[in-house]
């Protein structure tokens, strides 16, 4: 090995240190001292400088705080440009109506509450939609033959029963076919004369005996029936089936199942879920849930304790006290009207000029004032609108007029009474129990005992079935004066109202009867040209003014209360009925969610 080998190589030479403590001590003393002398030269001689300018820093730091508040607050808004708040999907929507329900077959349906479980478990062929026109539900076609007489209606080839098979032209003949039995004993009449016949699968023709122009709206009340459920089941017996307490329909939502409280009487909670396959596209609510009541009071103290979020079938009255902080009220017009129907068949009413007395002693604004400050003028036998041109105008109100007509009819007055013949003019006025119309019959009282009337009154309940006001009071015409509301509809004919033949146990409750009104309202239904027909019922609607067979006293209004976190029908919504409030169901949400907007 050379002697270059032998050395060690320089990188593992490790260099030999030495720690000597009294230079370190100096080196440190030698840098506080220079600290000290730049602390007091740049800080302790300058403080005075930073006193001055600490105003201005303070400033600059207020001023940067503030521009990053601003960027973050932009930050936020720029986010919320891109987001919206939309109502719910899924949700349980709970609505309060009026009972009892005892079948949830439509062709049976008696009240209120089971018309509205027939509307959202059935379908139509044609129904109103929002604005009120009338509009297609299960047909997506329609034409008419030459003669009037003939109406062929195309089906919706996608329309499924809430089992999954397809709606069919059949099931609409069944339905028709069952409605024409009498066996079948169903509420819903005025079908016994029309022939519905299978085109196809899809399309269904209905023969007419005559023209009726009125018979589209005829098919917005014609709910279908599945014929594969009801097939060889005798009209007596449908009623009774299974079928009335676990139907099968098409409409929006199905039933899950009845809830029965049996801690209270005629308490019901219809549970029903959404129709995924509905034709019209699913529901955004997830369940609906119908609470049926037997009493208006109860349906105001279940808003009042949130059992439900939403009622319908309150009187005026009772929506008028719910707390509006809690939930929106509603008051939509519908095409029907309050009338004081007197009865031209009774002893004392015969006599026409006794009835304009009534009519033009009658203050009908007081009576509205009575019930609500809201509710529409009525004084004909068509809602305001249905008719156009020259229509009629109510005698205005006066006292005095109507005193003299009853001087010439012979009713004298004596002291405070009128008399004639030693006999008072006594008039017995019914009602059915409802706090408006108790209200309305209660003003109507005090207006015509100031004419010198003894006015009698009674006010029956129809949900007692003691009473049973159809029988004892409705069909044998067993009062003098009605307090009632009838149902006009959305076209004006009002032949079921007016014209003689359906006097006595028919629903002309006025038992009213005149040959000109007569051929008018005959005329006017078998007419489809619209300036006919309204010339027609002009001329009707004279002759009943001046044979004062009624007294228009408003136009009824239905009244939905629902809470504030629920989306429903728009407020300028059209309703014909109560039961259009659903034409927007599927539209229908409970609560708010957070979305971001689509560019």
């Amino acid at each position: 090995m050379s002697e270059t080998e032998k050395q060690p190589s320089k990188w593992k030479r490790v260099p030999k240190m030495s720690f000597d403590t009294k230079n370190l001590s100096r080196r440190m003393k030698k840098a506080e001292g220079a600290a000290v002398k730049h602390a007091r030269r740049f800080v302790f001689k300058r403080w005075h400088v930073f006193r001055e300018v600490r105003r201005n820093i303070a400033l600059w730091v207020l001023a940067i705080g503030v521009i990053i508040g601003a960027a973050g607050l932009q930050f936020m808004w720029h986010q919320q440009s891109y987001r919206t708040m939309a109502f719910g999907n899924d949700g349980t929507y709970a609505e309060a109506a009026l009972g009892p329900i005892d079948t949830l077959n439509p062709l049976f349906a008696a009240t209120s509450a089971e018309e509205a479980a027939s509307e959202l478990l059935f379908s139509r062929l044609l129904t109103y939609d929002k604005d009120g026109t009338l509009n297609y539900d299960l047909a997506n076609s329609f034409t008419v033959s030459e003669d009037k007489k003939t109406y062929t209606v195309g089906i919706r080839p996608d329309a499924r029963w809430h089992d999954g098979r397809y709606v069919r032209a059949r099931d609409v003949v069944f339905t028709v076919n069952l409605l024409k039995n009498p066996a079948t004993r169903s509420t819903i009449s005025g079908w016994e004369t029309i022939t519905a016949t299978e085109v196809n699968e899809t399309t269904v023709a209905f023969k007419l005996p005559a023209v009726y122009a009125a018979f589209p709206h005829a098919l917005r009340f014609l709910p279908i029936l599945p014929e594969h459920e009801l097939r060889g089941v005798d009209p007596s017996a449908v009623r009774e089936h299974p079928f009335s307490t676990k139907p099968i329909g098409s409409g929006p939502f199905k039933l899950r199942f009845i809830q029965d409280l049996e801690s209270e009487k005629n308490r019901k909670i219809i549970h029903m879920a959404r129709n995924t396959d509905y034709y019209k596209g699913a529901p955004k609510l997830d369940r609906f849930q119908l609470h049926i009541y037997p009493q208006r009071e109860a349906i105001a103290q279940a808003l009042k304790i949130s059992e439900v979020n939403a009622a319908a079938d309150m009187s005026i009255t009772d929506a008028s006290a719910v707390d509006s902080k809690r939930y929106d009220i509603k008051g939509h017009p519908v095409n029907s009207g309050v009338y004081a129907l007197l009865n031209t068949t009774s002893t004392l009413l015969q006599d026409k000029k006794v009835r304009q007395a009534l009519q033009v002693g009658t203050d009908t604004n007081a009576v509205r004032e009575a019930v609500s400050k809201k509710l529409p003028p009525l004084h004909l036998p068509f809602i305001d609108g249905q008719l156009s041109g020259e229509t009629p105008a109510a005698p205005a109100y006066d006292v005095a007029a109507a005193g003299k007509l009853l001087d010439e009819a012979g009713w004298v007055l004596q002291g405070t009474e009128r008399k004639k013949d030693g006999q008072p003019l006594k008039l017995a006025v019914v009602t059915t129990k409802n706090v408006d119309f108790e209200k309305a019959l209660s003003e109507l009282a005090s207006q015509w005992r100031k004419l010198g009337i003894t006015i009698t009154t009674n006010i029956v309940d129809p949900s007692d079935q003691s009473q049973n006001v159809v029988q004892n009071i409705l069909q044998p015409r067993r009062f003098d004066v009605l307090l009632h509301q009838l149902v006009i509809g959305a076209d004006p004919d009002v032949y079921a109202y007016w014209h003689s033949s359906q006097a006595n146990e028919g629903s002309n409750y006025s038992n009213y009867n005149s040959s000109i009104s007569d051929e008018a309202l005959v005329s006017a239904r078998n007419r489809v040209e619209p300036d006919l027909r309204n010339a027609k019922y002009l001329t009707f609607a004279r002759q009943w003014v001046s044979d004062a067979p009624a007294i228009g006293l408003y136009q009824a209004v239905a009244p939905y209360v629902s809470s504030k976190r629920v989306h429903v029908m728009p407020s300028e919504a059209i309703f014909r009925s109560s039961a259009d409030r659903y034409s927007d169901v599927l539209y229908w949400s409970v609560g708010e969610r957070a979305v971001f907007k689509t560019p």
